[in-house]
């Protein structure tokens, strides 16, 4: 069994583009071949949502599975594009906190859960990356889906305060390995919300790739309409729009995340 790579995307700040990400990333990843499972733990659902995955269809949700109360095969929802599935998300997450906080395992439940992932088929074929989008906090939720990573993923909008709470973020990241998950590590951030018409969008790409240098993705994602538009079509950008820039930028961010991650894994 060959255990699919773990990529969590987060950011404690909301309104960065962490679930537009993580819906045109698993998009453009099955588009170049892989196979894609989103594990959806923020109780606004909003990347189930993305995927045209109606409320009253999530018999099982994210709580479910990291309860306990079912398992993985049985959580994945099928969604309207080849090659991605689903764990979605329901607002019973709200609870889950409470519904665990006995367990002396509580911060493993979803490690736990996607232990035995690489033996799930659909398609035909084994998952091979597993994408975790989290809720817009550094919660229980957060550190279980970074004590379950290989690697976060860190969407980060070019405006003002963009590096504001950055650093808690890394702080939190360092602590997570150094007590749950020592292997954890950035595979990179992601600038979202660009506008190359826009002085401040220039100035805080070049101070964030100034600060974090190589940690930057060379791909930039822009500040696009139909990028906005496709949710609420319960469709990734790529299929309401291939060839819009918002889904050419994520064709060519799933790109750069498959070469990094060959990179880091064989090193």
């Amino acid at each position: 069994m060959v255990q699919p790579r773990i990529l969590t995307l987060a950011n404690q700040k909301g309104g960065v583009g962490k679930t537009t990400t993580a819906i045109n990333l698993a998009t453009a990843l099955a588009a170049i071949g892989e196979r894609v499972l989103i594990v959806d733990i923020d109780p606004q659902g909003n990347a189930s949502t993305g995927f045209g995955i109606d409320r009253q269809a999530r018999q099982y949700s994210a709580y479910d599975l990291m309860t306990g109360e079912v398992e993985l095969q049985d959580a994945i929802v099928s969604t309207n594009v080849p090659n991605v599935v689903v764990v979605p998300s329901t607002m019973d997450l709200l609870g889950l906190e409470m519904a665990i906080s006995d367990h002396g395992d509580r911060a493993f439940r979803l490690r736990n859960a996607l232990s035995r992932a690489g033996d799930i088929i659909f398609d035909g074929k084994p998952i091979t990356y597993i994408l975790i989008d989290c809720p817009p906090s550094l919660n229980l939720l957060t550190i279980n889906s970074l004590a379950a990573a290989d690697a976060v993923l860190v969407p980060m909008q070019c405006e003002f305060f963009a590096l504001e709470g950055l650093s808690q973020l890394l702080q939190t990241i360092e602590q997570i390995k150094s007590s749950l998950n020592p292997n954890l590590y950035i595979q990179g951030v992601v600038m979202t919300m660009y506008d190359k018409r826009n002085n401040l969008s220039n100035q805080v790409l070049s101070d964030v790739r100034s600060h974090l240098g190589d940690l930057v993705y060379e791909t930039v994602i822009p500040r696009n309409v139909r990028l906005s538009e496709a949710p609420s079509y319960g469709k990734p950008a790529l299929l309401y729009d291939l060839k819009c820039a918002g889904s050419q930028a994520y064709l060519h961010l799933a790109t750069e995340v498959i070469k990094r991650e060959r990179r880091l894994t064989a090193a």
